[in-house]
């Protein structure tokens, strides 16, 4: 498929995901979102792909929704907006759901629905000069989607702060609350992520790092008991499967194993 705003490519088994309206700051519509969910499935269904890098071209990461976009939200009806707010949060779930690792690089500023994308990455790093903030109550919008997800990740108190006072974060302290994994001067940043990628290509089973990714995602929804149950049949049928069989050969006979 031809993309107008994303870019796809695979080297090493890392797939490489850019959102590539530099001219526009990234900013996301509906068509953007159509793109990035299809290239996220892509990616998904690519056997020469076991993880997967978002990032960027440009100075912003994502500056969030489109000027145009939010002038068109004027005029749609309630079905209109529900269809509308639907159309971003499948982006998002797809994301938290998907099968494989998705690294956020983070280059520059990650607004509003940006700031979203990037929250919903399973890693993340950037660049110590970007900033990171949910702006929508300052134009009478709510941060309704992004909300579930920041609320798993960093807490209610923290989720309080960012999206109530709207304000502006710097990366450090994105790190500090846990926002994303880690921030590095610009110039090294690509080899950070590059490098992490490659770690989780070549010193992990792909079929763990899925497994693991899902587990996590189911043990949100369910109560201490429920999760430990669920841990359980998750260890039993882990134990079973061939990639489990071939790294506990190769730790018992001091071999390496290339994953």
């Amino acid at each position: 498929m031809d993309y107008q705003f994303v870019t796809y490519s695979v080297k090493d088994r890392i797939g490489f995901i850019t959102l590539d309206r530099a001219e526009k700051r990234n900013a996301l519509n509906s068509q953007f979102i159509s793109e990035l969910k299809e290239v996220f499935k892509t990616a998904e269904d690519d056997e020469s792909c076991k993880v997967i890098v978002l990032e960027a071209n440009g100075d912003v990461f994502s500056a969030g929704a489109d000027l145009e976009y939010l002038q068109s939200l004027q005029s749609y009806t309630r079905q209109e907006n529900i269809d509308d707010s639907n159309h971003l949060m499948g982006l998002f779930k797809q994301i938290y759901y998907l099968k494989k690792v998705v690294i956020a690089s983070i280059q520059g500023h990650a607004i509003a629905g940006g700031c979203g994308l990037a929250s919903v990455c399973d890693l993340s790093i950037a660049s110590e000069s970007s900033k990171f903030g949910y702006s929508e109550v300052k134009i009478g919008f709510i941060p309704a989607i992004v909300s579930v997800f920041l609320l798993r990740k960093i807490g209610e108190g923290k989720t309080k702060e960012l999206l109530l006072t709207a304000k502006t974060i710097s990366a450090e302290e994105a790190v500090n609350i846990g926002l994303i994994n880690r921030c590095v001067p610009k110039e090294i940043l690509k080899k950070s992520v590059l490098d992490l990628a490659q770690r989780l290509c070549t010193t992990a089973s792909e079929e763990s790092l899925s497994s693991t990714k899902l587990m996590l995602a189911e043990l949100q929804n369910i109560s201490l008991d429920e999760g430990l149950d669920l841990a359980v049949q998750k260890n039993a049928i882990a134990r079973e499967n061939n990639d489990c069989k071939k790294g506990i050969e190769a730790f018992l006979n001091k071999k390496d194993i290339n994953w």
